[in-house]
């Protein structure tokens, strides 16, 4: 085994009990131990630059991540809050047309858009993660999501009223 392995399994073995111990005071078990390994990729990927004592820092990263996640399911609690407002469960024909009104005002957005608004919203990534895959910064992707979501409510809010009209 070469030493970076070596270091990780060490410092894996020794710590990751305390890390798991933690994220189970914030999370259910199944997302604690996603969140305890993800810590763990984490540190494999900065092994050379961890402080010494690494605890502290492991615990760092774990508290960010739960602090993700919980962001990450409080906006889609929200998406589908926004979505059920929009689509009430008695009438499905409204249900179509809200849901093709929204598809529609979708489509109408730009390429880089549309794609703000759907890794921020149905992928429920974060600025920093989006910006990753769109090759931008953080504070560039906020910019851009932002103004798409300030169009797509436009081009909702445009569209809304046609289908008022026909009810």
């Amino acid at each position: 085994m070469d030493d970076s392995k070596a270091r990780l399994t060490a410092l894996y073995e020794q710590h990751y009990r305390s890390v798991l111990s933690y994220v189970l005071l914030r999370a259910d078990q199944e997302t604690a131990e996603d969140i305890a390994s993800e810590t763990f990729v984490i540190a494999w990927r900065k092994l050379g630059r961890l402080p010494e004592p690494p605890l502290p820092w492991l615990l760092g990263v774990a508290r960010n991540l739960v602090r993700t996640q919980r962001r990450t399911t409080a906006r889609r609690h929200n998406l589908v809050a926004r979505l059920a407002e929009l689509a009430p469960a008695d009438d499905v024909a409204e249900q179509v047309a809200e849901r093709q009104a929204a598809l529609t005002a979708l489509a109408e957005l730009s390429e880089l858009d549309a794609e703000a608004v759907l890794l921020a919203s149905w992928y429920g990534l974060t600025p920093a993660e989006a910006a990753k895959i769109t090759g931008c910064s953080a504070r560039t992707f906020n910019v851009r999501l932002h103004r798409a979501r300030r169009r797509l409510t436009d081009a909702l809010n445009l569209t809304q009223p046609t289908f008022l009209e026909q009810s």
